[in-house]
């Protein structure tokens, strides 16, 4: 068995819309904040340098959104309401865990320019590598635009899905579909352009916009794709980190290849 990273990491280093704050409490600083806090809750008195090197534990403090890094949307995120069930979109920490542990499929549109890809694109995908997503896979959209990760045109240059295309694959059983690019609409440059040079409000966030009929997640910020061995073989491996009542949840995605 074999494990590819598929995770793109958190930096507060690389250039975000939402900036990370990433603050870090070195050991030394850890052992003052251990026995601040021992004083303050429990009453208790302790000298840092009591401990070993006068250190006990580092603490990191991030701030930053939840669709920061390689992240799972869930159906809350789309909207308030849903067309299906009992109206009321799923939060992350209600999603069920069989979706986020099964066979994935890479598909290659590395060709793609910046903007949406239709559903005759991803059917010609299929008969290329020959094999057509069976329900519950997990689709993988490996547009290349990963390379571009930590610089702004990371967000303004990558190819995303229209509406009919998340359909095709909802259709099929797909109930989660991941992409290396930073939405798995288009870029929101090319969204407003279109739709200010047609009216047409069906350009506007199609692909997350569908997810309010129809219950599915996107795993958003993939890295690594190229690294997958063949465009099926594997799976996929996302569970998303269990928050409370959010729209989104972080996850450490690998694909597992059996050799």
């Amino acid at each position: 068995m074999r494990l590819i990273d598929l995770s793109s990491a958190v930096d507060a280093g690389a250039h975000e819309p939402d900036p990370v704050v990433h603050e870090v409490l070195t050991p030394r600083q850890g052992a003052e904040h251990m026995s601040a806090e021992m004083r303050s809750h429990f009453g208790l008195e302790f000298d840092p340098d009591e401990l070993p090197d006068g250190e006990f534990l580092s603490l990191d403090r991030i701030t930053l959104t939840s669709h920061t890094g390689t992240h799972v949307d869930a159906p809350s995120h789309y909207g308030s309401r849903a067309g299906y069930g009992d109206g009321v979109p799923k939060h992350i920490d209600r999603m069920p865990l069989e979706w986020f542990c099964n066979p994935g499929i890479v598909l290659d549109l590395t060709d793609a320019p910046t903007g949406a890809v239709g559903a005759d694109r991803l059917e010609k995908e299929f008969e290329r590598i020959g094999r057509t997503p069976a329900p519950l896979d997990i689709v993988l959209l490996h547009t290349g635009a990963s390379a571009r990760a930590g610089a702004p045109e990371y967000f303004t240059e990558f190819a995303g899905l229209d509406g009919p295309a998340v359909h095709l694959l909802l259709d099929l059983g797909v109930r989660v579909i991941g992409t290396d690019a930073f939405s798995l609409d288009a870029p929101f440059t090319d969204i407003i352009e279109r739709y200010r040079s047609t009216g047409d409000r069906s350009v506007l966030w199609p692909a997350h916009f569908a997810g309010r009929d129809r219950e599915y997640c996107q795993i958003e910020r993939l890295a690594n794709l190229e690294a997958l061995p063949a465009p099926f073989g594997f799976t996929v491996v996302c569970f998303p980190v269990k928050i409370a009542g959010a729209g989104a949840g972080w996850t450490r995605a690998v694909a597992v290849v059996d050799e």
